[in-house]
């Protein structure tokens, strides 16, 4: 898979035009004017940069990570440095909106370099896009007026700073608009919960979790085709719980019922829900029911 290590690399591979900046490029349509189209298509390609743009795709399907999403509306897409990326020739542009591209090196000594790790958007797959209203459409481009302003003017040693902290506002809308998108999600989160759920039922009647043990996050995110921090975040907002604590809560469901079962000691209903030692288990049960394994099948007179 090919690697570009620099913007100036990876803006010429997309055959746009070069970086007034080594490290930071910002394209804009302004009026009635489009913004300049990427090469037709691209085998799965990464590199070293942030990249957010704002695009609707008239039609085809553009791959992102592990997923293919069919865009219909426009959306504000978030790629991290050394995510997978490819398209092919049936994709159509609507060439309206921006795109901003810069190495992570450009953020170094700056707060943003930290603050912007803890953006989850960056690690969501395209299917997780932000989806704008014509509002807050209109926010984000005034936003990026601006930088695009500084970013055409003659630089001098204001110009980083005032791109980084126009950047740095950008993300601060682009967060609080996600958080308006998960509140307005009611729906695709309980369908997530449910599809979670469904996923650790299979897994559990199957008998994959005796054969491999408790199944990672990332595991059954994979199986859901999302990202685990857009599922995790997703739980969490719907229901205060995130994936990990839904998952615990099930295994000591799942626990319950062996334990009423009293031929079954406690270490073999450890081993059976999938924990490499009994005294984890039995750790977490306390922790969770506020009672012991042995005491929880006590108070039911079983032992």
């Amino acid at each position: 898979m090919q690697h570009f290590k620099t913007l100036s690399a990876y803006i010429d591979y997309l055959e746009l035009p070069g970086p007034e900046h080594p490290m930071f490029s910002v394209f804009a349509a302004k009026g009635e004017g489009f913004l300049p189209c990427p090469k037709e298509s691209s085998p799965p390609i990464t590199n070293d940069c942030y990249s957010i743009s704002l695009k609707k795709i008239v039609k085809g399907d553009l791959n992102y990570g592990r997923t293919t999403y069919d865009f219909t509306n426009g959306a504000l897409i978030c790629i991290a440095p050394r995510q997978v990326l490819q398209w092919d020739s049936s994709v159509v542009y609507d060439q309206k909106g921006f795109s901003i591209n810069f190495h992570e090196d450009f953020l170094k000594g700056t707060e943003l370099a930290h603050q912007i790790k803890k953006y989850g958007f960056f690690s969501y797959s395209v299917n997780e896009a932000l989806h704008l209203s014509p509002k807050e459409e209109k926010q984000m481009e005034s936003i990026v007026e601006n930088i695009d302003i500084e970013y055409q003017n003659n630089q001098d040693e204001f110009s980083k700073d005032i791109i980084i902290s126009q950047l740095s506002t950008l993300l601060k809308y682009a967060n609080r608009f996600y958080e308006r998108q998960f509140l307005n999600r009611k729906e695709l989160s309980n369908n997530l919960l449910e599809q979670f759920n469904a996923q650790l039922s299979t897994y559990f009647e199957t008998g994959q979790l005796q054969e491999n043990g408790i199944p990672s996050i990332e595991q059954i995110a994979n199986n859901m085709s999302v990202s685990q921090r857009y599922l995790s975040d997703t739980l969490k907002k719907e229901t205060g719980k995130t994936t990990t604590e839904h998952l615990q809560l099930l295994l000591i469901d799942e626990a319950k019922n062996m334990l009423l079962q009293p031929h079954k000691g406690i270490a073999e209903v450890a081993y059976e829900l999938g924990f490499e030692y009994p005294h984890y288990f039995s750790r977490l049960f306390k922790k969770k029911e506020g009672v012991s394994p042995s005491a929880y099948r006590e108070s039911y007179n079983l032992n």
